[in-house]
């Protein structure tokens, strides 16, 4: 892996959290838990990481706790450096009423000292809402080799505009020149959508900065792209590998399901280009004589007492005797007792229930249960 010191990657960790309100009451949406041991924020960091870029900002909104007890120093991401590495930044702003930033320009004028202090030329701009593992250094290449203003990375997405909300769908023309940014337009079937990744230069980042504080004005898309889609030199990337969209509990719930497909774990974890997470020092998983286990994903440090199909288990879950677990996503510390009976339910961390529960729900709408709780 090439150390790239030419390019600054910033990630807003929190920018869609209203759209996963009820897993991020107590978190932002980087920490997230996904796909057994993973946050969402390990995959844009990681990528970052894989593509040599060495120098991170990461910028957090509110309840960020969780996140920055998971980050810790970056070591993991090979971040921990004397020179760049990984930088927490302040949610805060200076002219937002509440003192919390409304947007991606509000949030960067903001830690603008931070931008300019790091000696880039570029910036990559990513959020935590898509699960993918790309390569940043070859949308950097075409975005120096178009000579572009901004580069908008995208990918071929089965668009309902009923069950999806803050999509941007692109138009481009046969240069790859995008002529048309649409917000949450009122169309259906497979789109261009933006997976809210951009490479652009510093020097024009600062202009659109500076420019959108003077007019009081915060958001990337809305105020900046859309307006101007003609004057700039708006460049698409598309990314035509595998990749999830998480922006509702149903489309959480089965973009971690999908990972049961072999396929799609093998083309999102790949072996030159890892995702990089927390460690952790948990033992093996146990099973038990009577335990049955069936196309799931089972984290270190579990106990399987009973039987689970079809479902993520993460790390330190223990399943009683008797219990079946179905179609189901449990996290970090949950304690199902013996003889339930649960289908098509998300348990937050550290969720105990008491024996003989039955839970059951439908695939399409799962059913959210909260950390800490106590059935």
């Amino acid at each position: 892996m090439s150390v790239n010191t030419n390019v600054l990657g910033m990630i807003f960790a929190s920018l869609h959290d209203s759209a996963m309100i009820e897993l991020t009451k107590q978190r932002t949406m980087g920490s997230i838990m996904f796909g057994g041991r993973y946050r969402l924020i390990d995959f844009p960091l990681s990528n970052m990481a894989n593509s040599g870029i060495t120098q991170v900002g990461v910028i957090t909104k509110s309840n960020y706790g969780s996140l920055l007890d998971h980050l810790g120093t970056g070591s993991e991401w090979d971040l921990a450096r004397k020179k760049g590495g990984l930088h927490l930044l302040p949610p805060f702003s200076q002219s937002a009423g509440d003192g919390v930033y409304r947007g991606r320009l509000e949030a960067l004028n903001n830690v603008w000292n931070y931008v300019e202090a790091c000696k880039c030329e570029y910036v990559v701009l990513t959020d935590c809402d898509y699960v993918a593992n790309i390569d940043f250094e070859k949308v950097l290449k075409q975005h120096i080799k178009t000579e572009a203003d901004i580069t908008v990375v995208y990918g071929k997405y089965d668009y309902d505009n009923e069950e999806s909300s803050g999509v941007d769908v692109l138009e481009l023309d046969e240069t790859g020149r995008v002529n048309a940014l649409l917000i949450d337009p009122q169309i259906s079937g497979t789109c261009n959508i933006s997976l809210d990744m951009f490479v652009i230069k510093k020097d024009f980042l600062r202009k659109l900065v500076k420019d959108a504080a003077s007019r009081n004005q915060y958001s990337l898309i809305r105020d900046c792209l859309q307006p101007n889609v003609k004057e700039f030199k708006i460049m698409g990337y598309e990314f035509d590998g595998y990749f999830s969209r998480i922006d509702s509990k149903k489309h959480y719930f089965e973009a971690n399901l999908a990972l049961l497909n072999p396929e799609n774990r093998k083309a999102l974890f790949q072996a030159d280009k890892p995702i990089y997470t927390k460690t952790g020092d948990n033992g093996p998983v146990k099973y038990g004589l009577e335990s049955k286990v069936s196309n799931s994903l089972i984290a270190d440090g579990c106990i399987i007492e009973g039987t689970v199909e079809n479902s993520i288990l993460f790390r330190g879950v223990k399943v009683g005797k008797g219990s079946v677990i179905k179609n189901c996503i449990l996290m970090q510390g949950t304690n199902i007792g013996t003889n339930c009976s649960l289908t098509g339910i998300i348990m937050d961390k550290n969720v105990t229930t008491e024996d003989g529960r039955v839970m059951t729900a439908s695939d399409t709408y799962p059913v959210y249960i909260g950390k800490n709780a106590k059935l």
